[in-house]
């Protein structure tokens, strides 16, 4: 029963950020409408959410073992619940990029802890594979409600209103509800590296593990996962709006579907993986990925979107690229899986700490390039560039699996 009540309550938790992450493209389209401000101004809410994330990360995820998860899970839940709170109360551009910051710091604590408490809780690289691929399936369920939740709130008739941000006060509560759980649950104390005596220690051990060839090519198949998902999910509800012409509200209700799909994807993957190897599934996701960029963008261009006026309206393209998602949904927690199940317990806090920090640069940095490329050449150029980090995950795998077989040996996921 504590079992599943600890699972529960890191499942809570990885749901209410999930709304709050990536609602990223929601607040930039709203931000636009609402403040004002241009698509690069726009684009610099994710680089608050991500660079906090980073930050945090590179110089506390050392720390939160002595902290301890639960208490680590509870500062970060308590913090982004007063930052909800006040947001609607203040009502302005400034106070969203400091919602987003807190909601960065807050998930660096979240994650690390979540990652490490997986670990506690499975007993073989299959049973972390299948619990770390529900907790991101629940993730992904999580954004999908996300979309629906501030679309009730976003006015299609009145672009420039600030209304949408009473969407903030149920979730606080949902926040607060979710501290409550964890604050029940049952968390083991975590385990603490004999390399990690203390802050400075556990900073250059995590340093060091970082300069070690496997984890270099580990960090930069992560950072261009995120980079590729982050740039099309977080401009979805902006490429809806400007390309097809949908309104603002339809807009955000289909890149649920985006969202949906990864769900779906993440929640499969762990029974395809009992029949597949990872490397041969990761390698045909993105083979399929890059024929939906090829396939499908030019279809946007012959697209009529006359009288939409929900989503039963929307034509059949608005659909279809979403779908990359299902393709998307194994690579991150896959990658991670197959990492995190390969070093001691006592490696994973620090572990965790890197694929956060290289996530949150990447979705950054995704985010960005994505935002520029789409005011200078359109939208579909901007799409289309996200085939470039394609191709160079689909080499990293090569060395990833190279050396997890020379390496660590590793059996299959």
């Amino acid at each position: 029963m504590s079992r599943l009540v600890t699972i529960s309550a890191i499942a809570a938790a990885y749901f209410v950020f999930a709304i709050l992450l990536n609602s990223v493209g929601t607040v930039i389209l709203q931000s636009i409408n609402s403040f004002g401000v241009s698509m690069p101004q726009a684009s610099t809410l994710e680089g608050f959410k991500d660079l906090s994330i980073a930050f945090v990360s590179f110089f506390i995820a050392s720390l939160i073992p002595r902290i301890g998860y639960k208490v680590t899970l509870m500062m970060g839940l308590s913090l982004v619940t007063l930052a909800c709170l006040i947001t609607p109360i203040l009502g302005s551009f400034w106070v969203i990029k400091l919602l987003f910051a807190c909601i960065g710091v807050s998930f660096a604590l979240v994650k690390v802890s979540v990652y490490s408490i997986i670990g506690q809780l499975s007993s073989s690289v299959k049973s972390h594979s299948s619990l770390l691929n529900t907790i991101e399936g629940i993730f992904m369920l999580g954004s999908l409600s996300g979309y629906w939740l501030f679309s009730f709130y976003v006015d299609p008739n009145i672009k420039t209103s600030t209304d949408w941000l009473d969407v903030y006060y149920p979730l606080a509560a949902m926040i607060a509800l979710t501290l409550v759980l964890v604050a029940f649950s049952s968390i083991e104390k975590a385990e603490i590296s004999s390399e990690n005596k203390n802050m400075i220690s556990g900073f250059m051990h995590m340093i060091k593990m970082s300069f070690q060839p496997l984890v270099l090519v580990f960090v930069l198949s992560i950072f261009l996962y995120v980079l590729i998902e982050q740039g099309i999910g977080t401009w979805l509800p902006t490429f809806n709006s400007e390309v097809l012409g949908l309104p603002s509200n339809v807009s955000v209700q289909m890149t649920s579907i985006f969202a949906a799909a990864l769900a779906i994807g993440r929640l499969l993957a762990g029974q395809v993986l009992r029949v597949i190897h990872w490397y041969v599934l990761l390698n045909i996701c993105l083979i399929v990925m890059g024929l939906t960029i090829i396939v499908l963008l030019p279809l946007t261009e012959l697209s009529s979107t006359k009288n939409v006026t929900s989503i039963f309206d929307a034509p059949l393209v608005a659909y279809l690229l979403p779908l990359i998602g299902l393709m998307m949904a194994p690579i991150y927690p896959v990658l991670n899986s197959v990492m995190l199940s390969s070093i001691e317990r006592s490696q994973h806090a620090a572990m965790t700490g890197l694929i956060v920090i290289f996530s949150a640069l990447g979705g950054t940095t995704g985010s960005i390039i994505t935002g520029f490329s789409f005011q200078a050449f359109g939208g579909q150029t901007a799409f289309y560039l996200s085939l470039i980090p394609m191709g160079l995950i689909f080499i990293s795998l090569y060395f990833f699996k190279t050396a997890t077989q020379k390496t660590l040996d590793l059996k299959p996921v």
